[in-house]
């Protein structure tokens, strides 16, 4: 949890706490542990109340995107949010599109197919947990009701579900109606920079935060991230790279449309009316799951080591796809990765820093070809791209995406999702007045870094190659 400080011409962000956020295996699957991460902000706030004193004036909370709690009608949780790569959607997407054609609810969505997507876990809940429901929550509005009681959607995390009408940012209701869905759940939708109310009194209590007002920042982490992209002009494209890595355009409208359809791009929701036109890639989420098996068995190496290692291993001998099903929610990622090798005729990496490139070479060849469809499909070049997030602090893998992708490509704020937060709290509070004023004082408070492109012939005839694998083609 961080603290942004404003002095009227420039933002700073001191860290308060972090925290540890593992799911825990129920009975009936995984799940998050929200007593848990409630409790570490509820100690975020007094840290800061104990540090800043009766300067700190709001607090807003964004999450990662589809998964949700639902209240009974006392306003009580139900049970614990369901964590999204639990295995309960298998086979939903199937029932789904009986219900409704894929293609019509796209069209009425314009969000990419995930297994994970909220339409899919409400369609794999227990049906007397929905019954009992009357409220359906997102987890930063969740964390928002537990600290105020008040219930409201924030519209951009509202977008991630495949129940929202990206035209007119209201529930979907005809979809929600053929899935056999209740109604009564979707609720109230709020925009983000909306001021929802002071803490309540527990709440207060526990932190000593008294007269602490809430506010709905882009509740989604990447929508907040959007926002603290550094750019200078209109419809940046971004890359915001984490365990997820979402790469897109901020758009004035949606793009629905056959390509992409095809394409499986979403149209989720920004601030101020955009659009964020976005695919999801996997991510680091390889990497990060190669490296919790080896620490299971005691050959634990750090992030840097693995990068370093990773710049002195030879160059493009194996090809990945990151987004391929075999990497979704496998038990261990290395025996995953090992057996797409020889599915698809190639070597098997042999150390943990040939692991490493082999990942950062098919995430930036996976980037090339999602770049390559969204200049396509919106008709618009890219001539930049702004790389946001954790991600961003990876030299390495930052000059790999501007070699295969051709283009220059601006690393940081690395803290961009908590940036974006605290804008939009700058914005309800009346100290800032549009988005493009929020990026101003974003360029103003942050350093970045610029990645030129350089050996882009290699790289040309390695994507030539990846192309064929994700054709399907044996390597």
């Amino acid at each position: 949890m961080l603290a942004g400080i404003y002095d009227g011409a420039r933002l700073e962000l001191n860290e308060l706490n972090r925290f540890p956020n593992d799911p825990v295996r129920k009975a009936d699957g995984w799940h998050w542990n929200l007593e848990r991460l409630f409790a570490h902000i509820q100690q975020g706030i007094a840290l800061a109340v104990r540090k800043y004193g009766e300067a700190v004036v709001s607090v807003g909370v964004d999450t990662w995107g589809v998964d949700y709690g639902l209240l009974d009608a006392e306003g009580k949780l139900l049970c614990a949010p369901f964590q999204y790569r639990d295995n309960r959607t298998q086979g939903k997407q199937e029932a789904a599109f009986r219900r409704m054609p894929r293609r019509e609810i796209y069209q009425r969505t314009g969000i990419q197919f995930m297994f994970f997507n909220t339409l899919f876990q409400l369609l794999a809940e227990d049906a007397k947990r929905l019954d009992k429901a009357e409220r359906l929550l997102f987890l930063p509005d969740l964390i928002h009701y537990l600290l105020t009681g008040i219930a409201v959607n924030e519209k951009s995390i509202a977008s991630t579900s495949q129940v929202l009408d990206p035209h007119t940012q209201t529930w979907e209701r005809g979809l929600i109606q053929a899935m056999g869905l209740p109604e009564e759940i979707f609720g109230q939708l709020t925009n983000a920079g909306t001021v929802l109310g002071k803490l309540h009194s527990d709440a207060a209590s526990d932190t000593g935060a008294k007269n602490l007002r809430v506010i709905a920042p882009a509740g989604h982490d990447t929508a907040s991230a959007v926002v603290g992209v550094p750019a200078d002009g209109p419809e940046p494209v971004f890359l915001s790279s984490g365990t997820w890595s979402l790469m897109g355009r901020e758009l004035s409208q949606p793009v629905i449309s056959e390509a992409s359809y095809e394409a499986t791009f979403s149209n989720e929701g920004g601030v101020f009316g955009t659009t964020r036109f976005l695919k999801n890639i996997a991510g680091m989420w390889l990497l990060q799951e190669c490296k919790r098996a080896w620490d299971a068995a005691g050959k634990s190496v750090s992030y840097d080591e693995l990068e370093r290692q990773a710049q002195l291993s030879p160059p493009f001998t194996t090809f990945l796809d990151p987004d391929a099903v075999d990497f979704q929610a496998p038990a261990d990622m290395p025996a995953a990765i090992t057996a797409f090798c020889h599915r698809t005729g190639q070597p098997v990496p042999t150390d943990s820093g040939a692991w490493t490139r082999v990942l950062f070479e098919s995430l930036a060849l996976k980037y090339r070809f999602v770049k390559e469809s969204l200049a396509r499909i919106t008709g618009k070049p890219i001539d930049r791209i702004y790389l946001v997030g954790g991600g961003c602090k990876n030299q390495l893998l930052n000059q790999f995406t501007a070699d295969a992708l051709h283009c220059p490509v601006v690393a940081g704020p690395v803290e961009a999702t908590s940036i974006g937060n605290v804008v939009m709290q700058l914005f309800a509070l009346g100290e800032i007045r549009s988005l493009a004023e929020g990026r101003a004082l974003v360029r103003r408070s942050f350093e970045t870094k610029m990645f030129e492109p350089k050996d882009t012939g290699a790289w040309d005839n390695a994507y030539a190659r990846f192309q064929n694998l994700l054709a399907g083609d044996r390597l």
